[in-house]
């Protein structure tokens, strides 16, 4: 009979003790959780601050009773494993609440321990009324301290997942919020461009939003908060949500010796083995290879978490899994929008110096003459050569998700960009179109690899040289109305080849129109006619969110 120990009984730590019983009725199974709460949905916990989530106990998908009853797992809560005896293949064991301490072995041991909120050691971090949000305990006080104190200003310091889900939560029960992230955009997984839509939503929706701005200092005063910001500001608050990061939790693994990886967290390998055969790792403290570059990452995530738990206990009892990379497929809602991303972004490619072309399309997320159209912003990122895809970002209102989730599959499944215009995707008009936002980025991308589309991107109009020209061929309406990239000469591409004579053959044709299909149109016009050109992929819209300040 194996005895199996689980130290952590959240995401990864549950899903390998409930795959571990299905498995096997004869093995011995122990859940260790420090804490009071297992299996509790912590991706809920925004939800449930603004009321979406109206009942507290939906967050608890299992109870220590529950799991008792289905699985026959004893589950230990309060119970902290304080060290690990790899020679005795002992664990040492403290209760929480009366400082009691015990030993119990184990034949194998999963450490599920997840990922600690990173709280800087500024002044004043630990003043009242500054929390993080990363368990239920977390949420109540959260929720004690806006119903006790009724604050009518927030700041969420941090814009990644947590910090937007809050910023959203509290403007949703009427609290004026003010969101501090101390680089130049929010949500890191994607490039600027694709987050300034972010940005947008936010200042439109009446948040303060400062980019480049840190918080440096708390000072607690009698009725309020006073942050100290990095540029030397004061700001007078009521609550703070420090949503800064979170870092893996590998104290326990460190001090048994186990190996640690380049990025910090455990080391696994494929079956979330650790440096000792008989101790495995998974979820938000490991370690796992990206899924493009081989290259060892962090990517906290529940669904990575999951897998990996699932994984772990097939190994434990003699099978043999192996985990097939992560590729940090994301998603967040942001009021009535969302962003996701999977892969890579331009800006990681750049600092890992990978050759990568990229190309936007703009189109509708069901077909337009449907009521309700609204554009999903959809970034394309690939290998100039092979195709590859590397990753994507989407922005927009419905079909976000599905958008970047088929991409996901596509990645994972080996096919290149050429691939994407040949997917058979649902189609019927409150759902898409004929050609899908998928079909019509691949389609992009294709025309680019196979040479029938030569692209520019905003920094070349930005960087544009005399040996070049700028022409614009939307209707002169659009630029009146939208906007236009000063310098630009603008003849309608429906004019275009009755006026080929006003153009110079003697330079190099920088093409935009409003979301890059026109531009298309011009520059296959333009290049049977033997002028060298370059089409603005994703046209003025592109270059209008990428210019933004915010």
């Amino acid at each position: 009979m194996t005895k199996i120990i689980i130290v952590g009984g959240v995401a990864g730590g549950a899903s390998a003790a409930a795959r571990a019983r299905r498995l096997s009725e004869d093995a011995e199974i122990i859940m260790l959780e420090r804490g009071e709460f297992i299996s509790f949905a912590n991706c809920g916990l925004p939800y449930h601050v603004s009321g979406d989530i109206t009942q507290r106990d939906a967050l608890l998908l299992q109870t220590p009773q529950s799991f008792k009853s289905r699985f026959n797992v004893d589950v230990r809560i309060f119970s902290e494993v304080v060290a690990i005896d790899r020679q005795q293949k002992v664990v040492t064991i403290k209760n929480v609440l009366s400082g009691e301490e015990y030993k119990e072995s184990y034949d194998k041991l999963l450490l599920s321990p997840g990922a600690a909120p990173i709280r800087p050691p500024i002044p004043g971090i630990n003043s009242a009324n500054t929390f993080s949000l990363r368990n239920i305990p977390d949420m109540d006080r959260i929720l004690a301290s806006i119903s006790q104190n009724k604050p009518q200003h927030a700041t969420v310091v941090g814009g990644g997942f947590i910090g937007l889900e809050m910023v959203e939560a509290l403007h949703q029960i009427g609290i004026t919020v003010t969101l501090l992230e101390l680089s130049e955009q929010v949500m890191a997984p994607v490039d600027l461009e694709m987050a300034n839509f972010v940005h947008q939503v936010l200042v439109q929706k009446q948040t303060d939003l400062r980019l480049n701005t840190g918080l440096t200092a708390i000072t607690e005063l009698p009725e309020h908060l006073e942050l100290t910001l990095s540029n030397g500001e004061k700001l007078t608050t009521g609550l703070v949500i420090l949503a800064i990061g979170v870092k893996p939790e590998t104290m326990l693994a460190s001090a048994a010796g186990l190996e640690l990886g380049v990025r910090g967290g455990i080391k696994v390998d494929e079956g979330m083995r650790t440096s000792d055969p008989d101790i495995y790792a998974v979820g938000d403290a490991v370690e796992t290879l990206d899924f493009v570059t081989a290259q060892p990452a962090l990517i906290p995530l529940a669904g990575p978490a999951n897998r990996q738990g699932r994984i772990a206990a097939d190994n434990m009892l003699g099978r043999e899994e192996k985990y097939q990379r992560t590729q940090g497929t994301a998603i967040c809602k942001i009021f009535d929008f969302a962003i996701a991303s999977t892969g890579h972004s331009e800006k990681s490619l750049r600092r890992q110096g990978r050759a990568y072309e990229k190309v936007y399309v703009h189109p509708g997320n069901h077909a337009g003459y449907y009521p309700g159209a609204f554009p999903i912003s959809f970034k394309l990122i690939f290998d100039p050569i092979t195709g590859q895809i590397l990753g994507g970002q989407a922005f927009g209102k419905e079909g976000v998700d599905k958008r970047i989730d088929v991409l996901a599959v596509a990645m994972r499944a080996g096919l290149k960009v050429q691939d994407l215009e040949h997917l058979e995707l649902t189609y019927a008009p409150p759902f898409g179109s004929a050609r899908d936002v998928i079909n019509q980025a691949g389609m992009v991308a294709a025309n680019v690899i196979k040479g029938d589309e030569r692209v520019c991107h905003t920094a070349d109009i930005l960087n544009i040289s005399p040996e070049q020209f700028l022409l614009d061929v939307r209707n002169p309406a659009e630029l009146t109305n939208i906007g236009a990239i000063p310098g630009a000469v603008n003849i309608p591409v429906d004019q275009l080849r009755e006026r080929l004579a006003e153009l110079p053959k003697d330079k190099e044709i920088l093409i935009t129109c409003q979301v890059g299909l026109r531009g298309h149109v011009a520059y296959r016009l333009l290049a049977n006619h033997g002028f060298k050109a370059r089409n603005l992929s994703g046209g003025f819209k592109t270059f209008q969110i990428t210019t933004a300040k915010f």
